[in-house]
């Protein structure tokens, strides 16, 4: 038994470690955002588990509480991963879903915007634009963003330059410089669309698409569709945790709508 609790020590060591570093790489991203602590707490949290079983809290636990609390708890284990697997397989339907052709509009969602040009995320989400306003030539394109604090232009801006840049017409592209967020997004972009009969496709990276399109469709905007675009694996753990949060915050909210 004993031999078994060390295996399992070791293994809540090395996953501390593999938390602390995944989250010190997603920190050096100076992504703007301090979702990175999550990787450091949840390093901590495996530390703090070896500690509480070397100093026998856990069977000291199991010794006190009632059998009634005991089930309980695993329960709401149970139904914890249960949400937390269904939500991601509906996030993850995004990556692959049919994006139609000749949409009146495209809603492009903002993110970092640094003096050198784009951040990486936005790079991929104005990259899908690009590829999709030249494939159909007949739609138009709302870029979404205000000025961050840690943003020297407004995203509205810098993301109009690079689809300039990249062959896209100006007379193309609306800017919608005031949002902070994917809710604002969708709403200040309505004011330049007509919600109840156009098509609108909402690009974002594909692990957002599913909220940005529920969000869209809360909002009023009907015939609202997911355009995904690239993002790097590597740290698709961290935006689906970060995802997974997301949504449920929006739905209890009364934000979104999951289909």
């Amino acid at each position: 038994m004993e031999k078994k609790g060390l295996i399992l020590d070791g293994l809540l060591v090395i996953l501390a470690g593999v938390f602390i570093l995944y989250g010190a790489s997603v920190q050096a991203l100076h992504s703007g955002s301090s979702f990175f602590v999550v990787h450091y707490l949840i390093g901590i949290f495996c530390i703090a588990c070896v500690v509480a079983r070397r100093k026998g809290l856990f069977r000291l636990l199991s010794e006190k509480l009632p059998k009634a609390v005991q089930i309980s708890v695993k329960v709401i284990i149970a139904l914890l991963v249960a949400t937390f697997v269904c939500t991601e397989g509906f996030i993850v339907k995004g990556f692959t879903c049919t994006v139609p052709k000749q949409l009146d509009v495209v809603i492009v969602l903002g993110a970092q915007v640094r003096k050198d040009g784009p951040s990486a995320v936005l790079m991929h989400r104005l990259n899908k634009t690009v590829e999709y306003l030249k494939e159909n030539p007949d739609t138009k394109c709302i870029v979404s963003g205000g000025q961050g604090s840690n943003e020297p232009f407004p995203e509205s801006t810098g993301m109009k330059n690079y689809l300039v840049e990249h062959g896209i017409a100006a007379d193309r592209i609306t800017e919608e410089n005031k949002s902070v967020n994917t809710i604002q997004n969708i709403r200040n972009s309505m004011a330049y669309l007509d919600s109840s009969n156009d098509s609108v496709g909402v690009v974002s990276n594909n692990f957002h698409v599913f909220r940005a399109v529920g969000i869209a469709r809360k909002q009023g905007i009907s015939k609202a569709y997911a355009i995904p675009a690239y993002n790097n694996p590597f740290y698709l753990p961290n935006n689906m945790l970060r995802e997974f949060l997301g949504v449920w915050k929006d739905t209890v909210a009364g934000n979104m709508l999951w289909w």
